[in-house]
């Protein structure tokens, strides 16, 4: 009996454990440097692969000339550019977080590409009769067109990269949560594995539902909603 509980540990024995972790172990600790890492890379991601984006998009020299490097990026496994950023850079942050960024970099600069694509003209030739400013055409015409891109390539990298970061942490890393699940997968304590899951699970639907989606639905509120 006492081997099936520690196999398939209760709610209540993953919470306590959830409960200990946070109040007198490293559970916080851990979940810090994790978010820390995963922010940073996200961050950067964004912004680069924003502007990378764009760049795709309005200029067909440029996609013409990166779109297979693109395409290459796209579905060059994450674990690879982890293990060569490990060696060249050894097991630091630094390292890390170059790795997460790499890896979802292709992903955001290919769905704001697809974004620009899709700009609708008649909105320019708009702007050319109204005489609108370089910063108004921007504001106004610009930037409402790309948002809805931006922010779907914010959920959909996102998403990804709490999967890398804690697979890069349990390759190498001085901390995190992944880092520690992997301590305690060498002792088989899946109550402390499950613990670290939830905790990490709570931390990333606060993200989504107390940061993200607000975001979004006043970002978007000036679309029309549909019956």
């Amino acid at each position: 009996m006492l081997f099936v509980h520690r196999l398939f540990p209760g709610p209540l024995a993953v919470a306590a454990e959830m409960w200990d972790a946070a109040t007198t172990g490293p559970l916080l600790v851990d979940l810090g440097r994790t978010l820390l890492r995963a922010s940073t890379a996200f961050a950067a991601a964004m912004v680069l692969g924003t502007a990378l984006g764009i760049a795709f998009g309005r200029l067909r020299w440029v996609d013409q000339l990166f779109s297979g490097w693109l395409l290459v990026g796209l579905n060059l496994p994450a674990i690879v550019v982890a293990i060569v950023l490990y060696i060249w850079l050894g097991l630091t942050d630094l390292a890390l977080i170059l790795a997460v960024t790499i890896n979802k970099l292709p992903l955001v600069i290919s769905i704001t590409r697809e974004g620009v694509r899709s700009f609708a003209h008649d909105f320019d030739e708009l702007a050319l009769v109204f005489r609108l400013s370089a910063w108004r055409r921007l504001r106004l015409i610009f930037v409402p067109q790309l948002l809805p891109f931006v922010l779907a390539a914010a959920r959909t990298g996102l998403s990804l990269i709490w999967k890398i970061v804690l697979v890069f942490e349990v390759l190498g890393s001085d901390g995190g949560v992944g880092y520690r699940i992997a301590v305690q997968f060498q002792f088989f304590d899946i109550t402390g594995i499950l613990a670290y899951t939830a905790s990490f699970i709570l931390v990333v639907l606060a993200f989504e539902y107390g940061l993200l989606r607000p975001v979004e639905r006043r970002a978007l509120q000036w679309r029309p909603v549909q019956a």
